[in-house]
C-alpha cells in the first residue's frame, strides 16, 4: 500500500505544530494529500434558568467557538506549508468521533501522544487509544517535540495476532524505505512468534531486516523494548494494539497501555 491521504490532528496543546510539520514532511515524502482536522466540544445545557443569563452565556460561548476555530486552522495554516496539498476541515462536537469519521478516506491518522509528563489534555486533543478503537486506520501516535520522522531504524514489536499483522502491512511504505529494520519479539513466547517468515516477507518488500529476540526481565515489556529502541537509536516502533472490551470501554493492555503513555519516539499502531 502507499499513502495517498494522511489525517492529522489539530488541537491548541503544546506539542500540536511540531505535529503538523510532521505530518506535512510526511504527506511530502509520499506525495500524499494532508488534511487537518479539528474539532471542539459543545457545551451542555446551562445550569441557569435565567434566559438574559442563558443568552450571555452562548455568546460568550459563540464567541470562544470561533476564536479558536480560527486559531486552529491557522496553525494548521502556517505549520502545513511542507505538503504539496493541504485541506482542512473544523466541526463542533466529539474531536475523537470526528476524527475517526474523517479516517474513513484516509490511508493515516496521526494524532498526539498524552502521556504523564506530556500535560493534560485540552478539549481539542484527541486521544490515541478511543481513536485506535474507532478508526479503522492506522495511527501514527507523535510525542511532544518531534517535528520530524525519518524512520531510517524501525522496530518492530513483533506478535503473531492480527493487530501486528494489520500495523506490518499499514507500515510498509516506512519500511521498505528505512535503512535498518528491528524484527523484535520478547517475552516466554517469543520463540513460537513466526520471526522466520516475517522477515522473509518483509525482505520480498526489500527491507533491510534483523531478528532480535529480547529474554523475559525483571522489567516490563515495554520496557524492554523501550531500552532496544533507546540503545539501537530508533525512532519509529510499528506494533498491534492489543486490548480487551468492557462493555463499550477499551482498556488497553499492559505493553499497548505502557508504549502509548512513554515511547521517546513515534509509533505506528493497528487495532
Amino acid at each position: 500500500m502507499d499513502y495517498a491521504n494522511i489525517l492529522v490532528s489539530v488541537d491548541l496543546d503544546r506539542g500540536c505544530a511540531d505535529r503538523v510539520r510532521l505530518a506535512a514532511g510526511l504527506a511530502r515524502r509520499f506525495e500524499a494529500d494532508l488534511t487537518g482536522v479539528g474539532a471542539r466540544p459543545t457545551l451542555g445545557p446551562s445550569a441557569f434558568t435565567n434566559p438574559q443569563e442563558d443568552a450571555i452565556l452562548g455568546a460568550a460561548e459563540e464567541r470562544r467557538s470561533r476564536d479558536e476555530a480560527a486559531r486552529a486552522r491557522d496553525l494548521f495554516t502556517r505549520h502545513s506549508g511542507e505538503a504539496l496539498k493541504a485541506d482542512w476541515r473544523f466541526t463542533e462536537g466529539s474531536p475523537t468521533a470526528n476524527l475517526a469519521r474523517e479516517a474513513r478516506a484516509a490511508d493515516l491518522v496521526v494524532v498526539g501522544r498524552h502521556g504523564p509528563a506530556d500535560g493534560v489534555p485540552g478539549a481539542m486533543a484527541v486521544l490515541p487509544g478511543p481513536l485506535l478503537l474507532e478508526a479503522g486506520r492506522p495511527v501514527l501516535v507523535v510525542p511532544p517535540n518531534v517535528e520530524h520522522l525519518g524512520a531510517d531504524r524501525i522496530v518492530v514489536a513483533w506478535k503473531d495476532t492480527g493487530e501486528a499483522r494489520r500495523a506490518l502491512a499499514a507500515a510498509m511504505p516506512f519500511l521498505r524505505q528505512a535503512d535498518h529494520v528491528y524484527l523484535v519479539s520478547v517475552g516466554r513466547e517469543a520463540s513460537s512468534q513466526g520471526t522466520e517468515a516475517v522477515a522473509a516477507h518483509l525482505m520480498r518488500h526489500g527491507a533491510n531486516v534483523t531478528r532480535h529476540v529480547l529474554a523475559p526481565s525483571l522489567r516490563s515489556e515495554a520496557e524492554d523494548v523501550v531500552r532496544f529502541v533507546r540503545r539501537e537509536y530508533v525512532d519509529l516502533i510499528v506494533m498491534g494494539a492489543y486490548g480487551r472490551s468492557r462493555l463499550r470501554e477499551w482498556v488497553f493492555g499492559g505493553m499497548t497501555h505502557e508504549i502509548l503513555r512513554t515511547a521517546p519516539v513515534c509509533c505506528l499502531m493497528s487495532h
